[in-house]
């Protein structure tokens, strides 16, 4: 096999480049106690779009931080039992959506519930408020990098939102809240870690391919570009000399999933290509490494960033589980 990071023993050890801030644990209590005085006001209008025997489909509507109102597609099981069912949700790729109804019908039809959120600001539906001081060309990661307030930065907003969702659908009266899991790829991974770790009760995750996690080891493997070119850009246009990279990276870490990670409380199963060049498979193992709870890493050796075989099927199986 190529090597295009660090050799698998080493990636079994590796514990991330990027600096931790040292408020980082009062940055996110603050962010969760902003979250618990948020009225979610969740609406549900039912969609015509898709008729199915085995399911109805609903836009979902909810408040995130900031007033922000949040979209997301909602499907359960036409025949449902109050309190009886499992619930999955689903996170989308960097700049996306929540992508077609018909997919999420395999989830109905086990007697599962299913939500998928648009990030906001995105390619979907979701609302975003905007509202920061600085930059803002060409991506999210570095939305509100030179706003002072570092809660500005929107992946702290966004992050919120898979937990304000989960919280939604845990409080509809069909949802087992003690069933439910998450899953999702490249940006949808990272959603799906950051959810299960500011949502204690979600209780199974299956990230794939996890993004935005160890940004200075993205750097500096000369790999910023593609979903991380807004590094690079933000870089040569306000800091060309690197005079505030220490600053800049150690902001970043806030929204850094490797640090969240301990948080978790789920099974996590979580799937990676080593020949991953847009989220390298190091980046990835800082953030699995420090996930202490029962989990399993499933590598495929000649692969990148891009469909993995047999991988939505152990993950459909790894959540039938819950």
């Amino acid at each position: 096999m190529p090597l295009i990071d660090k050799p698998l023993p080493e990636l079994l050890k590796y514990q991330g480049r990027n600096p931790r801030p040292h408020d980082f644990d009062v940055y996110w209590a603050e962010a969760l106690r902003e979250l618990d005085a948020t009225d979610p006001r969740p609406e549900l209008r039912p969609n015509p779009f898709l008729a199915t025997r085995h399911a109805d489909c609903f836009d979902l509507w909810f408040t995130g931080v900031g007033g922000a109102r949040i979209y997301a597609k909602y499907l359960r099981p036409k025949k449902m039992t109050p309190g009886q069912h499992p619930a999955v949700l689903h996170f989308h790729g960097y700049a996306g959506h929540s992508a077609d109804w018909l997919p999420k019908l395999a989830y109905t039809q086990e007697g599962f519930c299913i939500a998928s959120m648009d990030c906001r600001g995105q390619g979907g539906r979701s609302e975003d408020k905007g509202g920061v001081q600085g930059n803002t060309l060409r991506g999210q990661i570095i939305r509100g990098l030179d706003d002072p307030d570092p809660k500005k930065l929107l992946f702290r907003q966004i992050f919120l939102d898979t937990a304000q969702l989960a919280r939604v659908v845990m409080s509809f009266p069909e949802v087992n809240a003690d069933r439910v899991g998450a899953f999702g790829l490249s940006q949808g991974g990272a959603l799906t870690l950051a959810c299960a770790a500011l949502e204690p009760r979600i209780k199974r995750a299956a990230p794939v391919f996890p993004f935005l996690c160890d940004y200075q080891r993205v750097w500096e493997m000369d790999q910023a570009k593609d979903a991380y070119e807004e590094l690079r850009i933000y870089f040569r246009n306000f800091d060309p000399r690197h005079e505030r990279e220490t600053e800049i990276f150690t902001k970043l870490g806030y929204i850094d999933c490797q640090y969240l990670a301990p948080r978790i409380k789920a099974d996590i199963l979580l799937f990676t290509g080593l020949m991953d060049t847009i989220c390298p498979p190091s980046t990835q193992f800082a953030a699995y490494n420090k996930i202490t709870s029962k989990k399993d890493i499933v590598l495929y050796p000649d692969f990148g960033h891009e469909a993995l075989p047999g991988e939505p099927d152990r993950t459909f199986n790894f959540l039938l589980g819950l």
